[in-house]
């Protein structure tokens, strides 16, 4: 059994006061905004945060952009009309796509937007090298399509070309689990996401979590060791 404290294993999700937005209830023992885990003074963290957001730099100009944009287009903007205004808040010029060829249509009508608006662009897709997913060691039984050439998604490769193209801004449109994590990894420029991939529900993974009480029931089920 562990000798931690039994609030050592609560954290936001366990709060129902969510006093640190309003600050018109009361802080929870357990508050991450008020109560240390670690050697770490809770406070200290907190200035030492802070002193980020008020240097001159780019976690400055990105945190301002991003309130701004909530602050006056609350409701009223779409995703894609976010991104354009944070790009242009941020000063970034040059946009790079990370793309999945699934949603390379997508993709399209999204350079011309940008384009439309300003912007230029540099888009990259999952499957560029062509390496055939055996070749680092992928099972061929892992292959989707098994019997023929089916290129791994390549990340890696995707970021790494957007830094030689030194994009100001790089955007996820529809990358895989995992896939995304590894681009966000090695991408130089700061990363957001138009799209998020989710194949059985049409790009919109909350939707799994709107239905877990009656459709998805499965996903709260315990799984036994």
């Amino acid at each position: 059994m562990s000798d931690q404290p039994a609030s050592d294993h609560l954290s936001c999700s366990s709060c129902h006061q969510l006093n640190c937005y309003r600050r018109d209830k009361r802080f929870p023992d357990f508050c991450l905004s008020v109560t240390p885990r670690g050697p770490a003074d809770i406070d200290a963290e907190i200035e030492t945060v802070k002193e980020l957001y008020l240097e001159e730099g780019s976690d400055r100009s990105m945190a301002l952009a991003a309130a701004e944009i909530e602050g006056l287009y609350y409701g009223k903007l779409t995703r894609v009309e976010e991104i354009i205004a944070f790009a242009k808040r941020i000063g970034a010029k040059k946009i790079g796509i990370a793309t999945c060829i699934g949603l390379i249509d997508e993709t399209r009508v999204f350079v011309r937007v940008l384009a439309a608006k300003g912007l230029d662009s540099y888009s990259v897709l999952c499957k560029v090298g062509s390496i055939d997913k055996t070749e680092i060691g992928v099972p061929p039984e892992y292959k989707v399509q098994q019997g023929c050439h089916e290129s791994l998604c390549n990340p890696i490769l995707q970021a790494r070309l957007l830094n030689q193209a030194g994009t100001d801004l790089n955007i996820i449109v529809g990358l895989c689990v995992g896939h995304d994590s590894l681009f966000i990894k090695h991408s130089e420029a700061p990363v957001t996401t138009l799209i998020t991939k989710d194949r059985v529900l049409g790009h919109n993974p909350a939707a799994a979590l709107y239905t877990s009480g009656f459709y998805y029931k499965r996903l709260l089920q315990e799984e036994k060791e």
